[in-house]
């Protein structure tokens, strides 16, 4: 794996990416503060070209049938590129342009390009997934890790879903939309006039997710950090809402993160 590393700054904000490691943003320092989790499950990676489970790892296009493989059995989990090196297309001290092939064990030929662009109080990730040939279904998303406690500070979570996507005992959506409910959560909410979640650090800082994106996973089971991942489709969405990627249309996303003192 290569050890080249992009860095961006702009004001107190620095953002690094490890584009051989999935095209992770790896870091991302406020005034020298640390805002996502290092170690084991870090930074923030790219959900292409799905976000989340993929029932039994299969999909159908038309009459074919693909198989994915069980990353996280029995089902398949957050696309292929989050385990593959990306190709720097173009670097400023405030913008990388990474790209990724997509190849097997995904079916579909095609290129996946993100844009990270960093300022003073705000970035911005952008995705987009085009083909080589034939239309094929895709999902987009981020999967980012926050710190839940910064210096002593705990995370709080606010935002206004109008409503949760049910969750089965094998933690897919059933298909059932409810109210929303309290967590803590590993579930999909959704936000018809686009994603907007903010974490609160009081006395810290606040970050606000963003997106025009109608779906957010929220992930809070784990001690020390929480997960905010606008995404174009709830999970198993390959299967039940697919997004099409056709010659003369890709699948574009965009989530901006925009931060001030708390």
């Amino acid at each position: 794996m290569s050890n080249e590393q992009i860095t961006l700054t702009a004001g107190t904000a620095e953002a690094t990416l490890h584009p051989a490691n999935g095209g992770r943003l790896t870091g991302l320092r406020i005034a020298g503060t640390e805002l996502l989790r290092q170690g084991e499950r870090y930074g923030c990676f790219p959900m292409v070209p799905w976000c989340g489970r993929t029932r039994d790892g299969r999909f159908r296009d038309g009459a074919a049938v693909h198989q994915l493989p069980l990353n996280s059995p029995p089902h398949a989990i957050h696309g292929t590129a989050r385990n593959a090196p990306w190709a720097t297309a173009r670097v400023t001290p405030t913008e990388a342009v990474l790209t990724y092939d997509l190849s097997e064990p995904w079916p579909y030929p095609g290129r996946v390009t993100q844009v990270v662009t960093l300022a003073e109080d705000s970035l911005t990730l952008a995705m987009a997934v085009e083909t080589y040939g034939s239309s094929f279904p895709a999902q987009i998303g981020w999967h980012p890790w926050f710190h839940r406690s910064l210096d002593g500070s705990e995370v709080s979570l606010d935002f206004a879903p109008a409503w949760q996507e049910e969750r089965g005992e094998d933690h897919l959506p059933t298909g059932n939309r409810v109210e929303p409910r309290p967590g803590p959560w590993d579930d999909c909410f959704g936000m018809p006039e686009g994603v907007d979640v903010t974490l609160t650090w009081p006395g810290r800082l606040a970050l606000t997710v963003a997106s025009r994106e109608r779906w957010v996973v929220v992930y809070d089971e784990q001690e020390e950090a929480v997960c905010v991942e606008p995404q174009t489709g709830p999970p198993n969405g390959l299967n039940t809402l697919p997004r099409l990627v056709t010659p003369l249309e890709p699948l574009e996303a965009t989530t901006t993160w925009t931060w001030r003192p708390a």
